[in-house]
Parts: structure tokens; C-alpha cells; sequence
């Protein structure tokens, strides 16, 4: 058996978290999964060029970085729905759509979490993901490594390329204007920490039968609903009964697989009839927001390719049971 060399093992190990830092830079784990893999391959190349001016951690990071300001030189700026517009009244099917591109999607906990590191775990939050966005891409990036990461002023500007105090200028800049961002999704930002695990069967209970009083049981009064690619979002009880009348014709019959994203938060994968087979098909990604016990606003990302990458099945029986919850 062939043993990897020292520097690709070093390589290797430093995927997941690099996975974290690129999914933090561009809100999309396909973008993230791209970029990794280019840095890796990068890294191996140049391996012979690396002249030890910095750790050799600093140095794949700096690689990563660059990737990720490649990726986004011509890049718009990815966003939730609730940052793009007010709620929809009146209530209809949603129709209008933006591209993929457009949006910020989910990532599985098992692809972006370095447990090794001293990593803030709610910065994964959709809405923190939303706030990033707003950053120009190098001072995301700096924010990202002394924030997030907690690295050093000095371990920063070696990743970057940069002086460590530009490194506190660029930090300064990057805070001031998330302070002004005053995003809507902003509000998401302090949900509960622990899992309500009765507040989720209640939710499966009543998606599944498709009972909108009882599902409206579990929102708060203001409670709200999006669904990226689509522009609308739904806000307060009384439009999301509406809107789940709306849409009942597709969703009646579906069943949710629970899965985690985001660090930690629940959600679950929604599989919708197609036919009379009694075969189920990837729908999307529910993510839910839980405030004081009750939803305060469920994303849910409508993107097949989605399932793959949480490691799910690419169809169901409809007789499939679904009891289990996510995990802590």
C-alpha cells in the first residue's frame, strides 16, 4: 500500500474546515464544495513552491481566499427572500423565481463543522450567512478568520496576504457596516439554542396529515414563511393559512425525513407525491426558526440537488415511517 505524502494528508485534514471558511464566503455549499476541492488542488500543485514564509495552514488559507474573491469578483450578492422584499399579500402560489445564484442555501452540519476548532457555532445561522453577504469580499474574509475563527491579527494577515493593521482596518470597516446592514432577516439571529423535540413531532404530526389549524398552533402570531428560488415570503398566521390552502394540492401526502443544518438547526427534508405509484419525490428543505417554544419563520429551500448533498435517498415510499428527530 502507497502512503500518501505528509503535505496531502495535511491537505486532506484541513477539508472540513475549509469548508467552513468557503461556505461562510459564499452561502452556497455547492460553491463551497467547488472551491475547496480547486484549493486542494491547487495546494498540491504548488506544494514545491511553498517556501515556509508561513505556517502551512496560513498559506492553503490564503489559496482558499483567493479562490472564494475569484468566485465573487462578478458575484451579486446572495440573500434570503425576507432581505429582498416585504411579505406577499394577497396570498397565491408562488410563481416568480430568481437564479440559484440569487440565494443563500442550507449546508448539513456534518460538512461544516470542525470540531477540532474553536469555531463560533452561531455563525452558521442562515440569517449570520445573510449578514456576510453584505460585507465586500475581503473584509468578509478577514472578518471570517478573526471573528469566527478567532484567529490572530498576525495569523489573518498571513492568510491574507495583508498587514496586520490593515487587517484591523479592513476588521473595523467590516463591523461598522454590519451594524448598518439592518436586514430584516436580522431578527432570526436569537433563536432558541435547545431542541423543543415535542414542538417538532407536533410539526411533522400536522405537515404530514396536512392540518393547517394545527400547524398555525405552532407559529407565532407574526410567524413567517419562505421559499427561495421564489421571491414571496408569507408573514403572520392568518396569510399562512392561506397560503398552505394555497399550495395543499401539492403538499398533501408529502413526508419529512428530519436532517440538521446550519449548526444544529432543525429541519427536515420534504418528499412530495408525483404520481399514483405511491412514490415520493425531493421537494425541499425545511429549516426552522423556534423562538420561546414556537416557530418564528420555517425557510424552506426548493432544490433537489439539496438532497444528495445531506445525504438523503433520492425517493421514498409513501408508507415510509418518519418518527425519528434530528439529532442534538
Amino acid at each position: 500500500m502507497i502512503e500518501k505524502p505528509i503535505e496531502l494528508e495535511l491537505v486532506e485534514e484541513l477539508r472540513t474546515e475549509l469548508t467552513s471558511y468557503c461556505y461562510r464566503m459564499l452561502g452556497s455549499i455547492f460553491d463551497a464544495d467547488d472551491a475547496v476541492q480547486d484549493t486542494l488542488i491547487r495546494a498540491w500543485q504548488g506544494w514545491d513552491q511553498f517556501r515556509q514564509e508561513s505556517s502551512p495552514r496560513s498559506w492553503i488559507y490564503r489559496i482558499a481566499t483567493n479562490v472564494c474573491l475569484d468566485k465573487l469578483r462578478y458575484a451579486k450578492r446572495r440573500a434570503l427572500p425576507m432581505d429582498l422584499s416585504g411579505p406577499t399579500v394577497p396570498i397565491m402560489e408562488p410563481r416568480t423565481v430568481l437564479p440559484h445564484t440569487s440565494w443563500i442555501w442550507p449546508v448539513p452540519d456534518t460538512a461544516c463543522d470542525p470540531v477540532d476548532l474553536l469555531v463560533r457555532k452561531d455563525t452558521l445561522r442562515l440569517s449570520f450567512i445573510a449578514l456576510l453577504q453584505t460585507l465586500p469580499p475581503r473584509q468578509r474574509a478577514v472578518l471570517i478568520l478573526y471573528d469566527v475563527f478567532q484567529w490572530s491579527a498576525k495569523e489573518t494577515a498571513e492568510a491574507m496576504g495583508m498587514t496586520s493593521a490593515a487587517v484591523n482596518s479592513a476588521l473595523q470597516r467590516a463591523r461598522a457596516t454590519m451594524t448598518r446592514a439592518n436586514l430584516q432577516s436580522d431578527e432570526l439571529r436569537d433563536m432558541d439554542a435547545e431542541t423543543d423535540h415535542q414542538l417538532l413531532s407536533r410539526y411533522v404530526e400536522a405537515f404530514e396529515q396536512y392540518d393547517i389549524d394545527a400547524l398555525m398552533a405552532l407559529f407565532h402570531e407574526n410567524g413567517s414563511l419562505s421559499m427561495p428560488p421564489f421571491v414571496m415570503w408569507v408573514r403572520d398566521r392568518t396569510n399562512l393559512a392561506s397560503f398552505y390552502e394555497a399550495t395543499r394540492s401539492h403538499c398533501f401526502g408529502s413526508r419529512l425525513l428530519p436532517v440538521s443544518a446550519n449548526s444544529k438547526n432543525p429541519a427536515y427534508a420534504q418528499y412530495a407525491p408525483t404520481g399514483p405509484d405511491g412514490t415520493l419525490q425531493p421537494w425541499g428543505i425545511h429549516v426552522l426558526e423556534i423562538k420561546d417554544g414556537k416557530i418564528a419563520h420555517i425557510h424552506t429551500f426548493i432544490d433537489a440537488a439539496l438532497f444528495s448533498r445531506f445525504g438523503l435517498p433520492t425517493h421514498l415510499d409513501a408508507r415510509t415511517s418518519t418518527s425519528r428527530q434530528p439529532d442534538d
